[in-house]
């Protein structure tokens, strides 16, 4: 068994995996990160190994105790990839998109793949035919626009997401609900119709907090997997110890 760790940027994901089926997952908050594996450990002792990825701090401290409770892969640019990085700037590449394309790779064997990470940030990460990773785009999520629309100006409210059809917002909330959600929605179906104007056949993959919110929303035609993640991660895990 298999204990996956992802750290990001709002909240943690925890997964306990046997081979490739999921057996357990909770989202945890940061600061009851250890308790929860500690208690996860307590309940699947079947755990030896584990991998983490983090977009998020995460010290060297934090990772030494975590070592001490299983044997731990770190998500990095040097490890064993299923797929040809062709990213610009690998370095700086986040744990999260080696992940994300990592499952693509693995369940999407030569098919042009785009996958969508919408969390704090969206991510687009494209993975083309030949296996290759050529990168993607970086944009704010839902919450990060309400909050700048807040923060950067003197008297807009702080909303959050609704689940709503404004199109004409005939109130400052209604506006800004408009605004957000019609511009997040808008811009999602405008950059797949671009890859789909460059590659065809092309597989649209969803995931990451706000995909329930987004995908009855989409134009475009998508496979919604709020676990696809995780099931990178599985799968760099297997790649990397087996």
């Amino acid at each position: 068994m298999n204990l996956i760790i992802d750290i990001g940027n709002t909240r943690v994901k925890l997964a306990v995996y046997e081979e490739n089926s999921c057996l357990n997952k909770l989202a945890t908050l940061k600061e009851d990160f250890f308790k929860n594996v500690k208690k996860i450990l307590k309940e699947y002792p079947e755990i030896i190994k584990g991998i983490i990825s983090s977009v998020d701090f995460f010290s060297k401290e934090e990772e030494n105790e975590l070592k001490q409770l299983i044997k731990l892969t770190v998500v990095s640019i040097s490890m064993t990839l299923p797929y040809k990085n062709l990213y610009g700037s690998p370095k700086t590449l986040g744990h999260d998109r080696i992940a994300l394309i990592a499952a693509a790779a693995n369940q999407y064997k030569k098919e042009n793949v785009l996958v969508i990470d919408a969390g704090t940030c969206i991510t687009f990460d494209f993975l083309n035919s030949e296996n290759e990773y050529l990168g993607g785009a970086i944009s704010p999520g839902l919450t990060i626009r309400y909050e700048a629309l807040h923060n950067l100006t003197a008297k807009l409210p702080l909303l959050k997401p609704i689940d709503s059809d404004f199109f004409i917002g005939n109130t400052t909330e209604s506006s800004i609900h408009s605004g957000i959600i019609n511009g997040v929605i808008n811009e999602v179906d405008g950059v797949i119709r671009q890859y789909q104007s460059s590659y065809d056949d092309l597989t649209v993959i969803l995931t990451g907090g706000d995909t329930n919110f987004l995908a009855k929303r989409l134009k475009s035609s998508i496979f919604a997997n709020s676990n696809f993640l995780l099931e990178g991660l599985n799968h760099l895990l297997k790649i990397n110890t087996d």
